[in-house]
Formats: C-alpha cells, structure tokens, sequence
C-alpha cells in the first residue's frame, strides 16, 4: 500500500465475498436466485467493487435504497438487474426506465403515479411490489381487516398500463432474532405473504419472483427461500448467523501508530482527564478518531490488536486520534499496523460495546478512510473519495 495512505484504512477481501456468496448458492440450491444487497455503499464495503464482484459470480438481482444509489453502480458498469428498496419521485421513472432499474412499489397511490410516469416517457417500468406483513414501514397494508382490501390494491396497480410487475415481497421484523415468539412472528409474517399471494394467484396474478428471506430466514428459515433470496449482513460475513454458516468477513479496519511517547505515573490523556496513569506508561498515538468510524463510546473500554498483543484505548477518542497503552507492547513502534476490527476484533465485538449492531459498525467507517481490495492476498483497487 502506497505511505500516503497509511494512516487509517480498510481492508476488503473480495475472495471471502466471493466464498461468502458462493456458499450461500450452495445453500438456497441452484433453483433460487439470489438477490445481493449493496445499499448504503454495500454497508460500507464499497458499492461498485462489491456489485462488479458479485456480478462476475453470476449474482441474479442486486438491491439498493435510492435512484443515487443505482446510478452509481450503472454509471461504473454494472448491468445486473437492480432493485430499489426505497422510494423514488415519479418524476424520475423515465430515468428508472431508461437505466432498467427495477422500482418498489408500497401503495396503490405511488403505482397509478409510476403508470402515469412511464406513459408520460413512452415505457415500461419493472415493478415488484413491497407488502406490510408486519413490519409496519413500506408496503400494501394485508394483515387483519386490511386483507382484503389490500388484495384488490395489489390486483389494480399491477394491472395498471406501462408497469411489469416482476415480483412481489415482504421484509422479516424478526427472522434473525432468538426465541419461540421471534419464530412464531416471522411465521405469521410468512403465512400472510402466502395467503396474499394465494389469493391474487386465484385472480390470475402471479409473479415471477417471489421473496421474503433476508438474512435471518437465509440462515435459519429454509422453506421461506422460495424464488429468491436477500442475503445482506451475511453476504460481509457479519454477524453471529455467518459464523454458524460459515462464512468469513469481508472488512477489516486497521491504523498504525504514528506516534509513541511516555508518561509517568499521574499524568491525565486525552479530553476531559478521564484516564490518569498509574504507573511509567508506554503510550502510543493512533491516526484515528470518531470522524473515522471509531465511536468516542469506546475510549477507556476497548483494546486495538497489535503484533504484540492487545492494547487498552487511554482516555477519550479524539475525532482523528486516540491514545493507547503500549507499556505491554514493548516491540510495538511508530509505523507498525494496529487492528481496529478485522481477525483478532470482530465487528461484533465493538458492536457489542457500542450496545449496537455489527451493520452500524461497518456503516459507520468514514468516507475519508481508504477501501483497499484484495484479491489472492494482493492489493487490485484502492477507492479515496477526499481528493478525487
């Protein structure tokens, strides 16, 4: 890697990608697609790398949030077929249509607008439709009184002229939680899908894709694989679920110490003097802060990995630097690579501190870090955005 870069990076394996989806089609079997989801920068993996990736593997759908989102991976070559999760303006579907992005649709009022919109552009725009099973956020409300209603909305806008609607699907609330009421929902959310989907089936509509499984039911709800899957958080190797899969992260985040100076005992680091030393303190500076992805929650609390063992963060995190107790790092200098997260810290192990979810950890590494990829242990693809 270049010195310029080496301040604060990532590391992002393509080949563990490229196992990780290679297993989960061994998984779902040759007869169900697989959809990989690449929103939010492919949870902060780099969008373009990861979609070119998976693309060369034979991915059958990619899924983004928003229009943005799938101009980039079109703009960068990507021709796999797309799907958008979100909302897009009417207005834009002739820029749907014309990039052949697949749309969400979540209710009648926004297919009449898409129908009237490709009219408008002189095409067809490819739909799936997005039902509220219980999620309670995007979708055509089906559950209870709503059923039937529900239904006859679903009918009218797919039969709506300049819409081809491709698919159909829901989203799991729970499938990757623990415990008998988590499974007893998710099978109540499954059960409504297919009651829904039954029932427009017996009115002549049917769809060609039919999903429902995210991660959770990748990993743990086989007959809810049906046409398609939607693995995402596995997909990086994330998460509890992958390890029982098997499979491998796809992020590492590392630094390297830029600075060792050291301190008698009594001496306060870092902002606010929350840490005093007690005793003669090997103390290293690392080029890394919260405006880099590594949340001040972990000052005085977490340990980086280096070469030489683990080393305790001193004090608060500054936004570009922290310090660290290298006393019992004695062969640890300026310039050597220190793990944030990656083989010896787990996402989840930060996330864990953080009270939050492995997601919002690699989400959260800033723009301003570097993404190198590798493939076969090599370097191929650096992507820095400040400066570009």
């Amino acid at each position: 890697m270049e010195q310029a870069l080496r301040r604060t990076w990532t590391e992002i394996d393509l080949d563990h990608l490229l196992y990780n989806y290679q297993t989960l089609c061994r998984r779902v079997g040759p007869d169900v697609r697989v959809l990989g989801v690449v929103k939010a920068d492919a949870y902060g993996h780099g969008a373009v790398q990861v979609a070119r990736t998976l693309e060369e593997a034979g991915v059958g759908y990619l899924a983004v949030s928003s229009l943005d989102e799938a101009r980039e991976l079109r703009s960068h070559g990507v021709s796999a077929p797309v799907l958008i999760l979100g909302h897009t303006p009417p207005e834009q579907v002739g820029e749907l249509i014309r990039l052949k992005i697949t749309q969400t649709v979540s209710a009648e009022a926004k297919a009449e607008e898409y129908s009237a919109a490709a009219c408008a552009a002189g095409g067809v725009l490819r739909i799936h439709i997005k039902l509220d099973t219980g999620m309670s956020r995007l979708g055509f409300l089906c559950r209870g009184e709503h059923f039937e209603g529900g239904v006859a909305r679903i009918a009218r806008s797919c039969a709506l002229p300049h819409l081809d609607a491709e698919g159909i699907y829901t989203h799991f609330a729970a499938s990757d939680e623990p415990g008998e009421d988590s499974r007893a929902y998710t099978e109540e959310q499954f059960q409504m899908f297919c009651r829904v989907t039954k029932a427009l089936a017996g009115q002549g509509r049917t769809f060609a894709l039919r999903h429902c499984a995210n991660s959770g039911a990748v990993a743990y709800y086989p007959h809810m694989w049906l046409d398609m899957v939607r693995p995402g958080v596995v997909l990086y190797g994330l998460t509890e679920m992958a390890q029982e899969l098997g499979l491998k992260p796809v992020m590492r985040l590392k630094t390297c110490v830029s600075t060792i100076k050291t301190y008698e005992a009594g001496v306060c680091i870092s902002y606010g003097r929350t840490f005093r030393t007690a005793r003669r303190t090997r103390v290293g500076v690392l080029p890394i802060g919260y405006a880099d992805g590594f949340f001040r929650c972990f000052s005085n609390c977490f340990s980086v990995a280096t070469a030489d063992g683990p080393a305790p963060v001193l004090g608060r995190i500054c936004m570009d630097m922290c310090m660290v107790d290298l006393t019992d790092c004695p062969h640890v200098n300026v310039g050597d690579t220190i793990e944030i997260f990656g083989e010896k810290n787990s996402a989840g192990d930060l996330a864990h501190i953080a009270g939050t979810i492995p997601y919002e950890i690699v989400c959260a590494v800033s723009k301003r870090v570097p993404r190198i990829y590798y493939r076969s242990g090599a370097p191929v693809e650096r992507k820095l955005w400040i400066g570009q």
